[in-house]
């Protein structure tokens, strides 16, 4: 086809704020939305109208699909969010979002997968192959170092090649593997150059880890357009009318390089190709009550039990909930903020129909991010001595876990802590059940609670597959992706330097786990954490190795008397490092189904990349020469063979 450069520009500019150029119809347009955990589509395409969102189903958000550990699950979702989306005629989904969270105070840390590169990564390609299965496309963002939303668009992430590579790339580089349609850059900069004109990272994307597609702006992020197009920006999004003006005057000045035009341009014609092509395969796979299912499935796998003396799971009683999160639906806020297209139900009510007489009590009555609204906590206390268990239920939500702020601490509320203390001195047993997207100082709840339970942000089915685990009709078998610390104030990423100008990743590489671990940093809750309603032995580890792949076995036997799934954790840990490295890497996973009294074996598979790591001096990845110990852990902080 032909086209004029006029043309060209218009088409690296979106048409308006949801829909690229057709250029008057001579090509396919597409229609993008928000909606990771969700689809967060509008019925307008010129403005940012929230009142004018579709309902939709509204899905765990990444920290709980992260938590199954069953990368099946995540192509199930996407798979599921494709059908939305063609129920809306939309072509491209935006997501997955695969940053590292380098620290909990990330206000969008609900958006992403976790703090280890490997996992993130894993998530997000079987994400983005779900989704694209149903011949939609993904947005794999955001590109990249975009670990805090302080001063998002104007702070500089300051980060050396190594931690860059390891860290930061890695989980980019594993999800590039299932061939998203575009890649989101981020709002930061990174290393003083602006992530939509950072040719540096946009040649590393295309030239060193293969991406063929179209590399799209996030919304308004764009600051110099024709600097953006020259560093290999295909697409700038929403459309912008001074932009747009401007660049055609730099084609009519002789400024716009002929050749970054021609290849930004053939790239979107390409997808639009691409686009027209899947149009015509698009089928429906699942209805709505079947995502809607899914959504709950996913929860169920990924709500981790954090501690249990006991009295989980519930046996037959009085039980009296509490909480706002009981009786409100918890979600992250922003452009990930997905109206249900089901009505709430609260967590009693989930309890009733799964045979348990239980009842709700107010207590505290709404949380607005750091104030609350308390109610008769009084008469919640009355009532908790008269209960056989109390389950009090507390969180975060929309107005603590939201896109463009950060959180100001890990902690909850005075306001909960105070009914967690009040409660305790009425209730019998007492059961934590926590709602949030990120990691919270729980060490006041884990004290004095007999049970603690992460539900995280759950999507619409929350209460309901929350109240199949609280009773055992579901055997808890999540483990956490992230580590939860006793103290903001041990996290080290908030110990490092920072300006109006600039946030230096001075830790490195050790984030999350790799620092605890190598430090020997007491935690709450190590990272691949969880406990389960029944217990499971490890023996007979066996290694092979072909050539550069190492295949790595190990029994496991269920030998409670429930069944459940089990999380084999494989860790990589070089005994003499020719440089400072981690105690230990979290290599490959794999989750699996034992029945009570028997065993199976697992298998995991470790390619040469897993015994690297990447040499600033020579630009590449190497493999250290000494002895490696493959270590079989139950967690982080555990190796058990």
């Amino acid at each position: 086809m032909k086209i004029s450069n006029s043309e060209k520009i218009k088409l690296v500019m979106a048409k308006d704020w949801w829909e690229t150029e057709d250029l008057g119809g001579k090509i396919e347009k597409l229609k993008v939305s928000d909606g990771p955990v969700g689809l967060r589509c509008l019925a307008v395409t010129d403005s940012w109208a929230n009142d004018s969102i579709y309902p939709s189903v509204a899905y765990p958000c990444y920290q709980m699909l992260s938590q199954t550990w069953d990368t099946s699950l995540a192509w199930e979702m996407g798979r599921a969010i494709a059908d939305d989306c063609i129920d809306h005629n939309v072509d491209v989904l935006l997501g997955p979002g695969v940053n590292i969270k380098r620290t909990p105070l990330c206000g969008r840390n609900f958006e992403y997968f976790s703090e280890d590169p490997y996992v993130a990564g894993m998530f997000g390609k079987a994400f983005i192959e779900g989704v694209q299965a149903g011949h939609i496309g993904t947005s794999l963002k955001h590109y990249c170092c975009n670990n805090r939303e302080y001063s998002r668009y104007w702070l500089s992430s300051q980060v050396d090649e190594r931690t860059l590579r390891e860290i930061y790339l890695k989980p980019f580089e594993i999800a590039l593997k299932a061939k998203p349609w575009t890649v989101m850059t981020s709002y930061n900069l990174v290393n003083g150059v602006r992530m939509s004109a950072n040719k540096k990272l946009n040649d590393i994307l295309r030239n060193e880890l293969g991406f063929e597609g179209v590399i799209v702006s996030d919304w308004e992020a764009v600051q110099d357009p024709l600097d953006s197009l020259h560093a290999g920006l295909d697409l700038e999004f929403p459309h912008n009318a001074k932009h747009a003006q401007l660049m055609q005057q730099h084609l009519k000045d002789g400024k716009v390089d002929q050749a970054c035009l021609d290849a930004s341009a053939g790239r979107m014609l390409a997808l639009s190709e691409k686009n027209r092509e899947a149009k015509q395969k698009r089928e429906i796979q699942y209805t709505i009550e079947e995502r809607i299912a899914i959504s709950q499935k996913v929860e169920e796998d990924g709500i981790v039990l954090l501690k249990n003396n006991g009295v989980l799971p519930l046996q037959q009683g009085k039980v009296c909930v509490t909480g706002a999160p009981a009786h409100i639906y918890y979600h992250g806020g922003g452009s990930s903020a997905v109206i249900p297209n089901r009505p709430f139900v609260p967590l009693d009510e989930a309890l009733q129909e799964q045979g348990m007489d239980a009842f709700y009590s107010e207590s505290i009555g709404k949380v607005y991010g750091a104030n609350v609204s308390m109610g008769n906590l009084k008469k919640a206390c009355q009532d908790s001595a008269l209960s056989d268990v109390t389950i009090l239920t507390v969180g975060t939500g929309a107005g603590g876990e939201v896109e463009e702020t950060d959180r100001r601490d890990i902690t909850l509320t005075p306001e909960e802590l105070d009914a967690l203390k009040y409660l305790r001195k009425y209730a019998k047993k007492l059961v934590i059940v926590v709602y949030a997207g990120s990691a919270v100082d729980l060490a006041q709840f884990d004290k004095l609670a007999d049970a603690v339970v992460l539900a995280g942000f759950g999507g619409q089915n929350v209460s309901q597959a929350v109240a199949r685990v609280l009773t055992g009709a579901v055997n808890p078998s999540g483990r956490l992706t992230e580590t939860y610390a006793y103290s903001i104030k041990d996290i080290p990423s908030e110990q490092t330097y920072r300006d109006e100008g600039v946030m230096v990743y001075e830790e490195k590489w050790n984030v999350g786990y790799r620092y605890f671990t190598t430090a020997n940093v007491p935690v709450l809750y190590p990272f691949g954490y969880g406990l389960s309603y029944t217990d499971f032995r490890y023996s007979n580890l066996q290694i092979t190795r072909e050539g550069e792949s190492v295949t790595v076995s190990v029994d496991v036997e269920n030998i409670g008397n429930v069944d459940g799934k089990e999380v084999v954790q494989l860790y990589v840990c070089p005994k003499n490092p020719s440089v400072d490295r981690p105690v230990r890497e979290l290599k490959a996973f794999r989750k699996v189904l034992v029945k009570a009294g028997d065993s199976v074996t697992v298998d995991l598979q470790l390619d040469k990349d897993a015994f690297t790591y990447y040499d600033e001096q020579t630009h590449s990845w190497q493999g250290d020469k000494g002895e490696v110990s493959l270590q079989i852990c139950k967690n982080a902080n555990e190796v058990l063979l």
